[in-house]
């Protein structure tokens, strides 16, 4: 998803402000290799970004950042909203190269509930992780795994280590945390 970013030079508390009046969302890329880096996103292009995709899809979304005539790829690290309005005031993001391993939070979608045995015997389904967090290369970064629940009786488990892992996609958790569990009521 394409981004339109702008330097930010005045960081006062009142040119903050000014900016989130406009509609943009004042922001900070960070890489490795050198500091923070203050940007201003444009807001309209950015909340469209979030309602086209899934919810719990924003850590494993790529932006390209166009900063004058310089295209970044970044992912958000950190959001922050206003705690009445829920708007977006202020965006984390983190540059990616292509050589250097990136953490992001992989969410876990639970599929086959209509068919599942344990649910029509009058279980319901908990899934206990909503995401995972894993380690790999930015090319590498899934949208989201698929854990298939169509077998499971009432009381029974799926776990992480049931969770199929791509070549070069390492989780940072214990797998054997229980995702998905069929419930009695």
């Amino acid at each position: 998803m394409k981004l339109t970013a702008n330097k930010r030079t005045d960081m006062k508390k009142g040119a903050i402000k000014q900016t989130r009046r406009e509609g943009n969302i004042p922001a900070v890329v960070y890489a490795p290799d050198r500091a923070g880096e203050p940007i201003i996103i444009n807001g309209e292009e950015f909340r469209a970004a979030l309602r086209s995709m899934k919810q719990g899809h924003l850590p494993t979304t790529i932006f390209t950042l166009h900063l004058g005539n310089k295209e970044t790829k970044a992912i958000v690290k950190d959001i922050q909203y206003d705690l009445t309005t829920y708007q977006v005031i202020h965006l984390d993001f983190e540059e990616l190269s292509d050589k250097v391993l990136v953490s992001v939070k992989v969410p876990i979608s639970c599929t086959g509930a209509a068919e599942c045995v344990g649910i029509k015997l009058g279980g319901f389904l908990r899934q206990v992780i909503p995401a995972v967090k894993v380690e790999c290369l930015p090319k590498d970064i899934p949208a989201m795994f698929e854990v298939d629940v169509r077998e499971l009786g009432i009381r029974q488990t799926k776990r992480l280590s049931d969770i199929v892992m791509p070549k070069g996609v390492k989780p940072l958790v214990d797998v054997k945390e229980v995702v998905v569990v069929i419930a009695k009521r």
